[in-house]
């Protein structure tokens, strides 16, 4: 079987032009994109349609690529995390093929120009998420095309994982103006998952920033000397005590009050414990392990009793005695990452009310942890 003449002309035409070319099986078509615009053939199938666009993508592979093959669609996976290595990403999208355009979105030679050819190529949601993970993209000509897209998209998201991800992305500087980053962030209400993505992305720099802790001037005086010679337990205790560091604590307060499913319960947990993360002790965790117990091996941990404590942490708490209590608060929640919810996860699915009326004995104490580091 062969292409209809008139076909197999106007195609071989558009292929001499086009620097990206799209099937569109809906209205059996081909698109070319072209530095003259976009061109479109009509196709007369003289068979069935899905094989008469079949043996198209065959003539396009074997005039671009040499082989009628095509590009390996069974190595989705591969494709996907950008281990599928092609000399030359133009040919890819040359191809119709839209599991090479992801190729294309997923390589790490990703350029702007080839971002906005495979955009072109097939503008969808998660190959946006993709491309805006390059720098290169990011600080081009199609960051903020792409940043758009994905902005008016974001209300029709429905999986907490992906809203987290790419709230993450439009936080990237340049992207997004401080009234769409405000919107965003107000979304986060009535949908408490979109603030994990600023707490993720921005911990340091949240909207609507709260003023310091009481006891940040003290803080600074008895610790400022430390932190400036870079002293880990120092610094946390004047970030989390400052007013960014209030804006970042009372937004995970207020996630974890009310919390919507249990993605979002891991996600929040995995935050605080990366924003106290520097600090974390040599305590191991288990399955079974609570927050109690956490608290008080950290706490025994830290005046001796369960190993020696490290040389900085011993200067902030001689320099500083009265910051036992809030670095034994952060040195527990740098513990309590996801792994201490999943003997309870695992055995139910629930969310809402009945998921958090099962994660009490989890929330209750961490709640009160993150208290202890609030001004009231």
């Amino acid at each position: 079987m062969e292409l209809s003449s008139e076909d197999s002309l106007r195609l071989n035409v558009l292929l001499a032009n086009a620097k990206a070319i799209r099937i569109d099986e809906n209205t059996c078509s081909v698109c070319g994109l072209s530095l003259n615009g976009e061109a479109r053939i009509k196709l007369n199938p003289n068979c069935h349609t899905d094989r008469y666009l079949r043996y198209v993508r065959e003539v396009l592979s074997s005039t671009v690529l040499g082989s009628p093959g095509g590009y390996p669609v069974y190595l989705k996976r591969w494709t996907r995390i950008g281990q599928l290595n092609h000399g030359n990403l133009d040919e890819l999208l040359m191809l119709g093929e839209p599991e090479a355009v992801v190729a294309v979105v997923c390589s790490p030679n990703l350029t702007d120009e080839l971002a906005f050819r495979a955009w072109w190529a097939m503008p969808d949601a998660e190959n946006a998420r993709r491309m805006l993970e390059r720098d290169c993209v990011v600080s081009g000509s199609m960051g903020r095309v792409l940043a758009e897209f994905l902005l008016e998209f974001l209300p029709f998201e429905v999986d907490p994982l992906t809203i987290i991800h790419t709230v993450r992305l439009l936080l990237q500087p340049g992207l997004i103006s401080a009234d769409e980053r405000l919107g965003i962030w107000h979304k986060g209400r009535q949908k408490n998952v979109f603030q994990i993505g600023f707490l993720l992305a921005t911990p340091d720099h949240l909207p609507e920033p709260m003023p310091a802790h009481n006891d940040w001037s003290r803080a600074d005086h008895d610790l400022g000397p430390l932190a400036a010679s870079g002293n880990p337990y120092a610094q946390q205790v004047l970030r989390s005590l400052s007013g960014p560091g209030q804006t970042f604590l009372r937004a995970c307060q207020a996630v974890l009050r009310k919390p919507s499913n249990q993605d979002v319960v891991m996600a929040l947990l995995d935050v605080q414990a990366l924003y106290f993360g520097i600090l974390q002790p040599p305590v191991a965790q288990t399955t079974e392990s609570e927050v109690g117990e956490f608290h008080a091996r950290v706490a025994a941990w830290c005046t001796g009793e369960g190993g020696q404590a490290p040389a900085p942490l011993r200067e902030t708490l001689l320099a500083a005695p009265w910051a036992e209590v809030p670095l034994t608060a952060m040195l527990t929640l740098a513990c309590c990452d996801q792994r201490i919810v999943r003997s309870i996860f695992s055995g139910t699915d629930s969310v809402g009310s009945l998921m958090r009326r099962k994660l009490e004995p989890i929330s209750q104490p961490l709640l009160r942890l993150l208290e202890s580091l609030l001004e009231n």
